[in-house]
């Protein structure tokens, strides 16, 4: 065991990390997703997670002016999407349709849940932190869904 900086030692421990997509509605109603490392369940009862967004991502800009965001879990035939979700800015692009990525309305707000991810989660915001160069946006979870024939959750390690 010998001292490392905080980059390297994070790198060496962090796959296979599972990713998510975060999907949110811009402000001129359209809609953004982005590929997310950083989230996490906080509580059970009731059921949530945490997603962290930097404030230099138009994420963050469309998440400040909402109050919902939907946490997707792609399976491994998502890669292209993942890429271009974690690559790109929903400033410049519409992901949605460069993706092509089928879905469909979900319950609670009515953004996309995405029809090829093993799961999707519709969950409101209730708190959020900020956290240095971001913000942990915690949402309640309001609609769960799962493709029970897909279990095949991409990671980092896919890329």
């Amino acid at each position: 065991m010998h001292r490392v900086d905080f980059n390297k030692a994070v790198k060496h421990v962090k796959h296979p990390a599972k990713i998510a997509l975060a999907i949110m509605q811009t402000p001129t109603g359209k809609y953004n997703m982005i590929t997310l490392e950083w989230f996490m369940r906080t509580s059970i009862q009731p059921a949530m997670f945490a997603i962290s967004i930097g404030h230099s991502r138009y994420s963050y800009e469309c998440l400040q002016q909402t109050d919902s965001f939907n946490l997707c879990f792609p399976t491994s035939s998502m890669v292209e999407t993942a890429k271009l979700a974690g690559s790109t800015s929903g400033r410049e692009i519409d992901k949605f349709k460069v993706s092509g990525e089928e879905w469909f309305s979900g319950r609670f707000r009515g953004l996309p849940i995405l029809k090829n991810a093993a799961a999707n989660f519709e969950c409101e915001i209730v708190t959020q932190v900020k956290s240095g160069d971001h913000t942990i946006y915690v949402g309640e979870v309001k609609q769960s869904w799962i493709d029970e024939d897909k279990e095949d959750v991409l990671t980092y390690k896919d890329f």
